[in-house]
């Protein structure tokens, strides 16, 4: 007969998150840690979100934070027995929490020690990479140089998208922070050092700038890698914000970048091996208004 778990002893803990990241923040309630904080920050209702991550704070009476995690809320965080600070999605580079805290721990969407920095599930597809990971590690000064607790690997199609990398990437969280929570004391003692890391700074609009001198195999990967970061195109002197966009091969004798046919708003226009489709797009950055708020 199987023996009912345990309770975990009362511990204490405060998150950063987004809505990315609810699946690591629930596991580690569910797992039985005491929250006591949410840090969050703003966010644009369009590719990144917190009103879930919000609404289960409240649901848990918890204190809600949308401003930087300074020194203060570090003693704050002392002062309610909190021992463990899970980092999950944050804006804002957090400072010494060894003097406050016992535990400080991030978890990354890469196989660290590679891929380090910000964001680095584009380059990831732009990379063609077979297999990907989210890391925890210990939080350190030098961003995601920490060492690692564990980590949690999973297959690439040959199609992978940033939408459903996305995705495989937030349930590996939440499964890792599982992990996590049910080990913590072992895995923060037996973490492995990275050694000499691989860091992926943050994309330019000329890495999303479409070359129509380019194949339609490097076309698809890169319109499959910015996904809803939509990628650019260049039309006849025009920017482009490509939101959907489809590519053949086919034999021609249009020059690279030439529009070849058009119906209504779409698009096709000529590359080295083939055509691409511009199938939904705007002159407009993503959340950029279109009318003149009233004063």
């Amino acid at each position: 007969m199987t023996q009912p778990r345990k309770p975990m002893p009362e511990r204490r803990f405060a998150i950063t998150a987004t809505d990315r990241y609810l699946g690591v923040f629930k596991a580690f309630v569910e797992a039985g840690w005491q929250p006591v904080k949410l840090f969050t920050a703003p966010t644009d209702e369009r590719i990144s979100h917190n009103k879930a991550t919000i609404a289960y704070a409240r649901s848990l009476g918890l204190d809600i934070q949308l401003s930087p995690l300074d020194q203060a809320a570090m003693v704050d965080l002392q002062a309610r027995d909190c021992e463990l600070l899970v980092l999950a999605s944050y804006q804002w580079r957090i400072g010494d929490w060894a003097p406050y805290l016992r535990y400080a721990i991030n978890f990354h969407p890469s196989p660290l020690p590679r891929y380090r920095g910000p964001y680095p599930l584009v380059q990831a597809l732009l990379d063609r990479q077979k297999r990907w990971a989210v890391s925890c590690h210990q939080v350190t000064h030098e961003f995601d140089a920490g060492a690692v607790l564990a980590s949690r690997s999973f297959e690439l199609s040959d199609d992978e998208c940033h939408e459903s990398l996305d995705l495989k990437t937030q349930i590996a969280a939440g499964q890792l922070a599982t992990a996590v929570a049910m080990n913590l004391d072992a895995l923060w003692d037996q973490a492995q050092p990275q050694g000499e890391g691989h860091y992926v700074k943050l994309w330019s609009d000329a890495d999303r700038l479409l070359d129509f001198e380019r194949g339609v195999d490097e076309l698809q990967t890169q319109l499959r890698a910015f996904g809803r970061f939509e990628c650019l195109a260049r039309v006849n002197n025009v920017v482009f914000h490509v939101r959907r966009a489809a590519a053949w091969k086919q034999g021609h004798r249009f020059p690279p970048g030439a529009v070849v046919h058009s119906d209504g708003p779409r698009l096709v226009l000529a590359c080295s091996d083939g055509y691409v489709a511009l199938l939904e797009w705007s002159l407009l950055a993503p959340g950029t208004p279109t009318e003149t708020p009233a004063r």
